[in-house]
């Protein structure tokens, strides 16, 4: 599936793939997905893309990111937008396709290989674009809970399809004891 002489380019949708190592039962080692990549090509780039509430002082995701940001992942933030819902709770939304689909299109001259770490259905067209100029996609997501995490089009439009269960024992984590924070909507 990775062939090593590939310059290999990872976007990881922080929201999307912390959702769907969740409702599988684990948290994503960082440091162990980048080994897991480095030996299976040369790794161009690694993209983590996540919104953040400006105004907040202190996030629950800064010590993530930090950590990302010395470790050698090139973290995309963006200012997410906090509201209160019909029901009086608090909720953030935010969305950063956008900038995940630049990105790509500006590497895809430099890389071969993007693995879309995200079942999100509207990458469906950045793949199809990638593709159009002989670029490689994998996709990993899973459709190991119900329903699945990833939207049947992206899957069918991927090259490669990995299923995040079947790589847990390459770069995952028991989920440390800890409140869950569900008030996060991705604006989609």
């Amino acid at each position: 599936m990775f062939d090593e002489r590939e310059k290999i380019v990872l976007l990881i949708d922080g929201a999307n793939l912390y959702a769907t190592g969740r409702a599988l039962g684990f948290d994503v080692d960082y440091k162990q997905l980048l080994v897991y990549f480095q030996k299976r090509g040369y790794l161009l780039r690694a993209y983590y893309y996540t919104t953040l509430i400006e105004d907040q002082e202190f996030s629950s995701l800064r010590p993530l990111i930090d950590w990302l940001d010395y470790n050698g992942y090139s973290v995309v933030t963006k200012a997410a937008k906090e509201f209160t819902d019909s029901t009086g709770r608090r909720k953030v939304k935010g969305n950063i396709d956008m900038e995940l689909a630049v990105d790509a299109m500006e590497l895809a001259k430099s890389a071969d290989h993007f693995v879309l770490f995200s079942g999100n259905g509207d990458f469906r067209i950045l793949v199809e674009a990638l593709q159009r100029q002989g670029k490689r996609v994998t996709v990993i997501s899973t459709t190991a809970t119900q329903p699945p995490m990833i939207a049947d089009e992206l899957r069918r439009q991927a090259d490669n399809f990995i299923d995040l269960k079947s790589m847990q024992k390459n770069f995952g984590r028991d989920i440390p004891d800890r409140a869950q924070d569900d008030d996060f909507v991705d604006e989609d």
